[in-house]
């Protein structure tokens, strides 16, 4: 009895021995279905790398050209000088919102509209306007693909878990059909379902990572440039009432 089992242990350990587990031959050797799904796990984690390392770039630039810009405006030099200076060639969004704002206070300006009051505090609200906008505008584009980061954050797993049981579906089919239990029949289903959980956590965790963190660091930006938009607002106030 125990020369037989070793001897159909040993069987069963050449049989395995002649399936590859490797990456490729477990996708080479999948269903349809799952290498479908293999393929839309590895190209979002992929395309998911690639929008973290762009976001990462971009916040990276986009704070030290704030910094930078914020030297040049409390640096105690003419507004004017500075609007003309950036103005027409603003390069980030904080430069964008103080020349919306100034653009609008030169038209407004040019055509004697803060002789008045009442053109005093239309003007004033035109200028918070307009950089609020400028804002939403800017923030929308620094923005982009987020939603994409956080669909495949969510829904990554759960596609995983589709193949995963899809695999285990061809394992159960492959036993009906040799009626034979062994580890070496059932071995490339369940690694084949247990390699699409793999990819989906894969491409799930970096990209759930990602948004949490580049929500907070977009959400400060975004502050940052609010915050901007009414001190120099409230600068802009003062010179209408010194007008006055």
């Amino acid at each position: 009895m125990d020369q037989t089992m070793i001897d159909a242990a040993q069987a069963g350990g050449a049989l395995a021995s002649h399936h590859d587990l490797s990456i490729v031959s477990l996708f080479m050797s999948a269903d349809l279905l799952v290498k479908f799904v293999l393929l839309l796990l590895f190209t979002a984690s992929v395309w998911c790398w690639a929008i973290i390392f762009e976001k990462a770039l971009r916040l990276r630039r986009l704070n030290a050209a704030a910094a930078e810009f914020e030297e040049l405006f409390w640096s105690g030099g003419s507004l004017d000088s500075l609007y003309d200076r950036v103005g027409k060639a603003a390069t980030d969004p904080m430069s964008a919102t103080f020349a919306a704002g100034m653009r609008e206070w030169r038209h407004a300006s040019d055509r004697g509209l803060t002789s008045s009051g009442t053109m005093r505090a239309s003007l004033q609200q035109r200028v918070e306007r307009v950089m609020s906008l400028t804002i939403g505008r800017e923030m929308a584009d620094i923005e982009k693909y987020m939603t994409f980061l956080a669909s495949v954050g969510s829904t990554a797993p759960f596609l995983g878990l589709f193949g995963t049981v899809w695999g285990i579906m061809n394992s159960f089919t492959s036993i009906a059909n040799t009626n034979n239990t062994s580890l070496a029949v059932v071995a490339p289903g369940i690694a084949e379902a247990l390699f699409a959980t793999a990819l989906g956590l894969v491409a799930a965790i970096p990209a759930a990572v990602a948004y949490n963190k580049f929500s907070t660091d977009l959400g400060r930006y975004g502050e940052r440039l609010e915050a901007f938009a009414v001190e120099f607002a409230a600068i802009l106030s003062r010179h209408l009432e010194e007008r006055a």
